[in-house]
C-alpha cells in the first residue's frame, strides 16, 4: 500500500477558491491501494492499474461488412451492369478453402474472412441472382463494404491506460484484443461514521432537539458508487474513548475515513482532539455555498475527510471536493466531471469571490436547447432541492448578477452518481 505524504492536506490559505482546493488535491492526493489481477468478467467498473497493449491486430483478418457477393473490383466493367457466376461461399467462421478463379462471386456474410483476391462486397439487396449467375450494379468502388484488418487496432498498439474506470465498452475492447485477465487497483476500503449526540438512527424514537441521520446513508450510497467498500461505522457520540477506539479500528481496517458533521475547532470537540492524537487535521474554508467548512486530515497514515452536518452542504463538497480524493486514492487519473453549458431561466444576485452551486431542474427551451430553472428553496438543510433537481448550476466567483438568457455550467447528477 503507498503511503500519503504527511500532512498532505495542510493549507495555509484562510479562505480557498473553489478552483484552488482542486488544485491542492489533484496535486497532493495520490493512490494508496495496491493491485491485483482479476477475469475480465468481474472487471467492470473496476480501475486499471497497468495498461493495455493489443498482441494482434483487431480484426485479425480482411473480412466483409455486410451479407452480400465478395469479388475482384478488375473483374467489373464500368458503364453497364455486369454479370459474374456464384461459385463458393464464405460465412462467419466457416472461410472459403481457395481462391475464387477471376470473373466469378463468392457468397459472404457478415464478419466473414475476404476470399483470396477478392477486395469489394456489394450489398445483397443490390443485386439480383439468377440461379448461378449474379447481377452487380455498376459504380461500386472497389473496396465497398470491406473491413481491413486491423483497422481497428494494430498489433503493439495501446488500447487502454492505466487509472480508468472500466466501462461495458471498454471490457469490450480488452476482450477483442485477447484479454481474459486484467490487471486492476484493489477496491478502496472506506469506513464511513456520523457524529454528535443529537444524530438518532432512522426507525428509533426521537427525542426533542435530535434529527435522524440522513446524510451516512447519502454518503454510503454516494461511495459504493465509486466503486469503494464502505463499513459502516453509525453513529459516534461525544465520548472521546469511544471515539478513539473507532478511530483506532477505522484506520487499521481502511484506506480512508469519513464523517458527516461534528467536527469543529471547539475545546470540546472529541472528534478533533481524537484525531490530532493519531495523526493531524486540517480544517479548510472554501469560499463557496453551500458548505464552506471541509475537514481534511489524517488518521495515523490514513485520510480522513470530514463533511458539513447540512445534507445539501455535505452533498455538494462531496460531489466537486471528496470525490475527486475517493477516485485518486482508489487510482483513477482522469477525477474531474463533464460539466455543461445550458440557458438560465431566471435572475439571481450573489456575492463576489464565491462559487455558489443552486439546484436546478432542466427542461428543454422551444429553441432546441436545454434551459435550467433553480429549486424554489436553496437552503442547505433542503434534502428536497437534491432530490427534485437535475443537477448543479455553477455560478463563478466573479459573477454577481445572473439574467435570463445567459450561459451558465451545469452539473448533471448523472455525470456524477453512479
Amino acid at each position: 500500500m503507498t503511503q500519503l505524504r504527511d500532512d498532505c492536506f495542510a493549507n495555509d490559505s484562510p479562505l480557498l477558491t473553489a478552483a484552488a482546493a482542486l488544485d491542492l488535491l489533484r496535486q497532493r492526493v495520490q493512490p494508496v491501494v495496491r493491485t491485483e489481477t482479476i477475469a475480465l468478467s468481474g472487471a467492470a467498473g473496476r480501475v486499471l492499474a497497468s495498461e493495455i497493449r493489443s498482441e494482434r491486430d483487431v480484426p485479425a483478418h480482411d473480412n466483409s461488412a455486410v451479407d452480400g457477393y465478395a469479388f475482384r473490383a478488375d473483374d467489373l466493367a464500368s458503364g453497364e451492369p455486369n454479370r459474374l457466376r456464384v461459385a463458393g461461399r464464405s460465412a462467419a467462421g466457416h472461410p472459403l478453402d481457395h481462391a475464387p478463379r477471376p470473373g466469378t462471386a463468392v457468397r459472404i456474410f457478415t464478419g466473414a474472412l475476404m476470399p483470396e483476391g477478392c477486395d469489394t462486397v456489394a450489398m445483397q439487396e443490390d443485386c439480383t441472382v439468377k440461379g448461378d449467375i449474379l447481377v452487380v450494379p455498376d459504380g461500386l468502388r472497389q473496396g465497398a463494404n470491406r473491413r481491413r484488418r486491423g483497422e481497428d487496432v494494430r498489433t503493439g498498439q495501446i488500447v487502454l491506460n492505466p487509472g480508468r474506470r472500466l466501462r461495458p465498452q471498454d471490457l469490450g475492447m480488452i476482450a477483442s484484443v485477447g484479454r481474459a485477465e486484467v490487471t486492476v487497483y484493489q477496491r478502496l476500503r472506506v469506513a464511513v461514521c456520523s457524529t454528535g449526540d443529537e444524530v438518532s438512527e432512522p426507525g428509533d424514537a426521537i427525542a426533542p432537539g435530535r434529527i435522524y441521520d440522513a446524510n451516512r446513508f447519502m454518503l454510503i450510497a454516494l461511495l459504493e458508487g465509486l466503486g469503494a467498500t464502505v463499513t459502516d461505522l453509525g453513529i459516534v457520540g461525544d465520548d472521546r474513548a469511544t471515539i478513539r477506539r473507532t478511530l483506532d479500528h477505522a484506520r487499521a481496517e481502511h484506506d480512508l475515513v469519513v464523517s458527516s458533521g461534528g467536527v469543529s475547532v471547539g475545546e470540546e470537540d472529541h472528534v478533533r482532539q481524537a484525531i490530532e492524537d493519531f495523526g493531524s487535521l486540517h480544517f479548510w474554508r472554501l469560499a463557496i455555498k453551500p458548505g464552506r467548512p471541509l475537514t481534511l486530515g489524517q488518521i495515523g497514515q490514513v485520510p480522513f475527510v470530514g463533511v458539513p452536518g447540512n445534507p445539501v452542504a455535505a452533498m455538494v463538497t462531496f460531489l466537486r471536493f471528496v470525490r475527486p480524493v475517493v477516485l485518486r486514492l482508489a487510482g483513477v487519473e482522469d477525477v474531474e466531471p463533464q460539466v455543461f453549458t445550458v440557458i438560465a431561466d431566471f435572475n439571481h444576485q450573489k456575492k463576489s469571490g464565491r462559487r455558489e452551486f443552486l439546484r436546478g431542474r432542466l427542461t428543454t427551451g422551444r429553441d432546441g436547447r436545454r434551459h435550467v430553472t433553480p429549486f424554489p428553496h436553496q437552503g442547505a438543510g433542503i434534502l428536497r432541492s437534491l432530490v427534485e433537481a437535475d443537477g448543479l448550476v455553477e455560478l463563478p466567483e466573479e459573477m454577481t448578477k445572473l439574467t435570463p438568457g445567459s450561459d451558465v455550467a451545469f452539473l448533471p447528477f448523472s455525470e456524477v452518481l453512479a
